[in-house]
């Protein structure tokens, strides 16, 4: 006979609380785990081989949760390979990060195989093939788009500078739509200093800036090992980053 699963109606649970507090970044950073909420996360999760620590399930939705994650991928809920706990409705709804919530949130391990801290900047550490740069985006929204957009343009290594929005803040997440499970991101804290490392790499670093010398991209070769270096939404690229790029481009409006 099937045992019925207990249904967690406390925010006290152990596990409940771990990914309530997940929602910072400071526990996000202690913890070295983060959470997301969703069918097609969970489903993109599972298969690009993200380590889940844990599945919460809205008891009243696991039916509709099952029967989604099957249609979209051909999943259900035991390939997540993990502890799942069904919680109450009520509980669910208030935990939940979406307005309109699927019934479905996880919380997985960092991502350290694809998501790396630059800290020596020599020639056999540099990245490898097509690289974006990005100096400051501060809205996790726009990360997470730069991240998609990146995937879906083959970049091979995503390079963001330490200020940049959190990785796995949830609007980043949400953003990226499972592409940063497979991104390669580079994060670091000198900008400067790793565009002169790409250059005695042999690659010509571009800035992405309108100014009196930018050139219209389009009007002259884009090399297979150049790179672009993109700013913060309201100042642009700083100074020092601007003086260590080759050359500005613009993009014609």
């Amino acid at each position: 006979m099937e045992r019925t699963p207990m249904i967690i109606t406390s925010r006290q649970n152990a596990q409940v609380s771990l990914a309530c507090k997940l929602g910072e970044k400071k526990h996000r950073q202690s913890e070295r785990m983060f959470r997301f909420d969703g069918v097609k996360l969970f489903c993109e999760a599972v298969q690009r081989g993200v380590e889940l620590a844990f599945i919460l399930v809205d008891d009243s939705q696991k039916a509709a949760v099952s029967a989604k994650a099957k249609a979209l991928y051909g999943l259900g809920l035991d390939n997540a390979n993990c502890r799942i706990l069904y919680l109450s409705h009520e509980l669910f709804v208030k935990i939940s990060d979406e307005n309109a919530p699927e019934g479905i949130i996880c919380v997985a391990k960092y991502i350290d195989k694809f998501h790396k801290i630059a800290t020596i900047y020599s020639s056999e550490d540099m990245p490898k093939g097509r690289i974006l740069l990005c100096e400051s985006l501060r809205d996790p929204g726009n990360v997470g788009t730069v991240v998609r957009t990146a995937y879906a343009f083959g970049v091979d290594w995503l390079v963001l500078s330490d200020d940049c929005a959190d990785l796995y803040n949830p609007k980043t997440l949400r953003g990226a739509m499972g592409t940063l499970f497979s991104q390669r991101i580079l994060r670091t804290g000198d900008m400067p200093g790793l565009i002169r490392s790409l250059q005695k790499d042999g690659r010509r670093v571009y800035a992405a800036a309108l100014d009196e010398s930018a050139r219209q991209l389009g009007s002259f070769a884009w090399g297979a090992t150049d790179c672009a270096v993109i700013g913060n939404e309201g100042h642009g690229l700083s100074k020092a980053v601007l003086d260590a790029c080759d050359a500005s481009v613009y993009i014609p409006m």
